[in-house]
Protein backbone atom coordinates (compact mmCIF):
# COMPACT_ATOMS: atom_id res chain seq x y z
CA UNK A 1 0.00 0.00 0.00
CA UNK A 2 1.64 3.38 -0.87
CA UNK A 3 1.20 5.33 1.99
CA UNK A 4 2.80 8.87 2.71
CA UNK A 5 5.79 8.79 4.42
CA UNK A 6 6.80 10.24 8.18
CA UNK A 7 9.74 11.70 9.68
CA UNK A 8 11.15 8.52 11.25
CA UNK A 9 12.39 6.83 7.78
CA UNK A 10 13.41 8.01 4.66
CA UNK A 11 11.10 10.54 3.19
CA UNK A 12 11.34 8.86 -0.56
CA UNK A 13 11.09 5.68 -1.35
CA UNK A 14 11.22 3.53 -4.51
CA UNK A 15 8.57 3.22 -6.92
CA UNK A 16 9.64 0.93 -9.45
CA UNK A 17 8.39 1.20 -13.26
CA UNK A 18 8.47 -1.21 -16.19
CA UNK A 19 10.52 -1.16 -19.30
CA UNK A 20 8.17 -1.42 -22.33
CA UNK A 21 9.47 -5.33 -22.74
CA UNK A 22 8.88 -7.70 -19.65
CA UNK A 23 8.94 -10.87 -21.43
CA UNK A 24 11.32 -13.13 -21.39
CA UNK A 25 13.70 -13.30 -18.12
CA UNK A 26 11.97 -9.98 -16.79
CA UNK A 27 10.80 -12.05 -14.04
CA UNK A 28 14.00 -13.07 -12.57
CA UNK A 29 15.24 -9.38 -13.26
CA UNK A 30 12.19 -8.25 -11.10
CA UNK A 31 12.54 -10.66 -8.37
CA UNK A 32 16.39 -9.71 -8.08
CA UNK A 33 15.49 -5.84 -7.74
CA UNK A 34 12.83 -5.96 -4.98
CA UNK A 35 15.07 -8.55 -2.98
CA UNK A 36 17.97 -6.09 -3.25
CA UNK A 37 16.14 -3.72 -1.16
CA UNK A 38 12.15 -1.93 -0.46
CA UNK A 39 10.09 -0.99 -2.72
CA UNK A 40 7.00 0.46 -2.39
CA UNK A 41 5.37 -0.53 -5.88
CA UNK A 42 5.72 -1.79 -9.15
CA UNK A 43 3.93 -0.05 -12.24
CA UNK A 44 3.48 -2.44 -15.23
CA UNK A 45 3.54 -0.65 -18.45
CA UNK A 46 3.44 -2.06 -21.64
CA UNK A 47 2.36 -0.74 -25.18
CA UNK A 48 0.29 -1.52 -28.07
CA UNK A 49 -0.81 -4.72 -26.72
CA UNK A 50 -4.70 -6.67 -26.36
CA UNK A 51 -5.69 -6.73 -22.85
CA UNK A 52 -5.00 -10.64 -22.92
CA UNK A 53 -1.51 -10.49 -23.98
CA UNK A 54 -0.77 -8.04 -21.28
CA UNK A 55 -2.54 -10.13 -18.89
CA UNK A 56 -0.44 -12.79 -19.95
CA UNK A 57 2.97 -11.17 -19.14
CA UNK A 58 1.36 -9.51 -15.82
CA UNK A 59 0.53 -12.34 -13.80
CA UNK A 60 4.52 -13.89 -12.98
CA UNK A 61 5.60 -10.08 -12.24
CA UNK A 62 1.80 -9.82 -10.23
CA UNK A 63 2.84 -12.94 -8.16
CA UNK A 64 6.39 -11.80 -7.53
CA UNK A 65 5.26 -8.58 -6.24
CA UNK A 66 2.03 -9.93 -4.32
CA UNK A 67 4.90 -12.53 -2.37
CA UNK A 68 6.96 -9.35 -1.53
CA UNK A 69 4.00 -7.29 -0.49
CA UNK A 70 4.91 -4.47 -3.01
CA UNK A 71 2.19 -2.83 -4.25
CA UNK A 72 1.22 -3.78 -8.07
CA UNK A 73 0.33 -0.96 -10.60
CA UNK A 74 -1.18 -1.01 -13.76
CA UNK A 75 -0.25 1.54 -15.93
CA UNK A 76 -2.74 3.92 -17.89
CA UNK A 77 -5.86 1.02 -17.77
CA UNK A 78 -8.57 1.09 -15.95
CA UNK A 79 -10.11 -2.29 -17.36
CA UNK A 80 -6.92 -4.02 -17.17
CA UNK A 81 -6.28 -3.21 -14.00
CA UNK A 82 -9.86 -5.24 -12.75
CA UNK A 83 -8.84 -7.90 -14.44
CA UNK A 84 -5.91 -8.48 -12.94
CA UNK A 85 -6.98 -7.88 -9.38
CA UNK A 86 -4.35 -5.01 -9.41
CA UNK A 87 -3.68 -3.00 -6.51
CA UNK A 88 -3.91 0.00 -8.25
CA UNK A 89 -4.01 2.25 -11.36
CA UNK A 90 -1.56 5.09 -12.83
CA UNK A 91 -3.99 7.42 -14.63
CA UNK A 92 -2.37 9.76 -17.66
CA UNK A 93 -4.36 12.32 -18.07
CA UNK A 94 -6.11 10.81 -21.24
CA UNK A 95 -6.47 7.83 -19.18
CA UNK A 96 -9.82 7.96 -17.59
CA UNK A 97 -10.67 9.54 -14.54
CA UNK A 98 -10.72 8.83 -10.50
CA UNK A 99 -14.48 8.59 -9.87
CA UNK A 100 -14.44 6.02 -12.62
CA UNK A 101 -11.39 4.19 -11.49
CA UNK A 102 -12.48 4.38 -7.56
CA UNK A 103 -16.25 3.06 -8.75
CA UNK A 104 -14.71 0.03 -11.22
CA UNK A 105 -11.68 -0.91 -8.81
CA UNK A 106 -13.29 0.10 -5.60
CA UNK A 107 -12.39 1.99 -2.44
CA UNK A 108 -9.21 0.24 -1.80
CA UNK A 109 -7.54 0.55 -5.21
CA UNK A 110 -4.46 2.78 -5.10
CA UNK A 111 -5.51 5.45 -7.76
CA UNK A 112 -2.59 7.96 -8.83
CA UNK A 113 -2.74 10.54 -11.39
CA UNK A 114 -0.13 12.15 -13.59
CA UNK A 115 -0.02 15.99 -12.74
CA UNK A 116 2.84 17.08 -15.12
CA UNK A 117 4.10 20.49 -13.89
CA UNK A 118 0.53 21.54 -12.85
CA UNK A 119 -0.37 22.57 -9.48
CA UNK A 120 -3.93 23.15 -10.40
CA UNK A 121 -3.69 19.05 -12.17
CA UNK A 122 -3.02 17.93 -8.94
CA UNK A 123 -5.08 19.79 -6.63
CA UNK A 124 -8.14 18.71 -9.27
CA UNK A 125 -6.68 15.10 -8.90
CA UNK A 126 -6.77 15.53 -4.73
CA UNK A 127 -9.95 16.45 -4.62
CA UNK A 128 -11.33 13.68 -7.27
CA UNK A 129 -9.86 11.04 -4.74
CA UNK A 130 -6.89 10.35 -5.79
CA UNK A 131 -4.61 8.27 -3.81
CA UNK A 132 -0.84 10.00 -4.94
CA UNK A 133 0.08 12.27 -7.70
CA UNK A 134 3.24 12.04 -9.74
CA UNK A 135 5.02 15.40 -10.73
CA UNK A 136 7.66 15.73 -13.70
CA UNK A 137 9.60 15.25 -15.61
CA UNK A 138 12.46 16.63 -13.48
CA UNK A 139 15.04 15.17 -15.55
CA UNK A 140 15.72 14.20 -19.30
CA UNK A 141 14.68 10.93 -19.72
CA UNK A 142 14.62 8.49 -22.81
CA UNK A 143 11.86 6.10 -21.27
CA UNK A 144 9.12 8.29 -22.63
CA UNK A 145 8.50 11.66 -24.11
CA UNK A 146 8.26 14.16 -21.76
CA UNK A 147 6.98 18.22 -22.80
CA UNK A 148 6.89 19.20 -19.49
CA UNK A 149 9.64 19.79 -16.83
CA UNK A 150 8.76 20.35 -13.07
CA UNK A 151 10.34 22.06 -10.51
CA UNK A 152 11.62 21.26 -6.94
CA UNK A 153 9.51 24.03 -6.09
CA UNK A 154 6.13 22.09 -6.82
CA UNK A 155 7.38 19.23 -4.42
CA UNK A 156 8.26 21.47 -1.60
CA UNK A 157 4.48 23.28 -1.84
CA UNK A 158 2.90 20.07 -2.28
CA UNK A 159 4.22 18.56 1.03
CA UNK A 160 3.57 21.84 2.80
CA UNK A 161 -0.24 22.48 1.82
CA UNK A 162 -1.36 18.86 1.39
CA UNK A 163 -1.34 14.90 3.29
CA UNK A 164 -1.83 13.54 -0.27
CA UNK A 165 1.50 11.53 -1.60
CA UNK A 166 3.56 12.79 -4.14
CA UNK A 167 5.81 11.09 -6.71
CA UNK A 168 8.43 12.24 -8.47
CA UNK A 169 9.56 11.10 -12.09
CA UNK A 170 11.69 11.82 -15.09
CA UNK A 171 15.12 11.04 -15.39
CA UNK A 172 15.91 10.17 -11.59
CA UNK A 173 19.21 7.86 -10.90
CA UNK A 174 20.78 7.27 -7.71
CA UNK A 175 23.12 10.49 -8.56
CA UNK A 176 20.74 12.80 -9.21
CA UNK A 177 18.02 11.93 -6.67
CA UNK A 178 19.38 14.04 -3.84
CA UNK A 179 17.44 17.22 -4.58
CA UNK A 180 14.25 15.22 -4.76
CA UNK A 181 14.22 13.38 -1.51
CA UNK A 182 15.26 17.14 -0.09
CA UNK A 183 12.44 18.41 -1.46
CA UNK A 184 9.68 16.26 -0.27
CA UNK A 185 9.09 13.59 -2.75
CA UNK A 186 7.38 10.74 -0.97
CA UNK A 187 8.41 8.40 -3.82
CA UNK A 188 11.00 8.36 -6.51
CA UNK A 189 9.31 6.47 -9.72
CA UNK A 190 12.07 5.26 -11.55
CA UNK A 191 12.95 3.13 -14.81
CA UNK A 192 16.00 3.51 -17.42
CA UNK A 193 18.20 3.82 -13.97
CA UNK A 194 17.06 0.19 -13.10
CA UNK A 195 16.65 -1.61 -15.94
CA UNK A 196 19.40 -0.48 -18.22
CA UNK A 197 22.08 -1.97 -16.27
CA UNK A 198 22.21 -4.33 -13.35
CA UNK A 199 19.44 -3.68 -11.65
CA UNK A 200 20.22 -5.21 -8.02
CA UNK A 201 23.22 -2.74 -7.70
CA UNK A 202 20.70 0.31 -9.15
CA UNK A 203 18.21 -0.36 -6.19
CA UNK A 204 21.10 -0.55 -3.56
CA UNK A 205 22.57 2.48 -4.86
CA UNK A 206 18.67 4.26 -4.68
CA UNK A 207 18.66 3.34 -1.58
CA UNK A 208 22.30 4.28 -0.29
CA UNK A 209 21.23 7.75 -2.37
CA UNK A 210 18.43 8.07 -0.45
CA UNK A 211 19.46 7.50 2.71
CA UNK A 212 22.85 10.11 2.40
CA UNK A 213 20.41 13.00 0.95
CA UNK A 214 18.84 12.29 4.54
CA UNK A 215 21.60 12.43 6.70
Amino acid sequence: MIEPADDKRPASKLYLISPLDVGGAFPDRLARALDAGKVAAFQFRVKGIDDHAAALLAEPLQRICDDREVAFIVNDSIGLAKRLGADGVHLGQEDGDVADARERLGRDAQIGVTCHASRHLAMEAGEAGADYVAFGAFFETTTKQTEHRAELETLTWWQAVFEIPCVAIGGITPANCAPLVQAGADFLAVSGAVWNGEEAAAVRAFHEAIAAARA
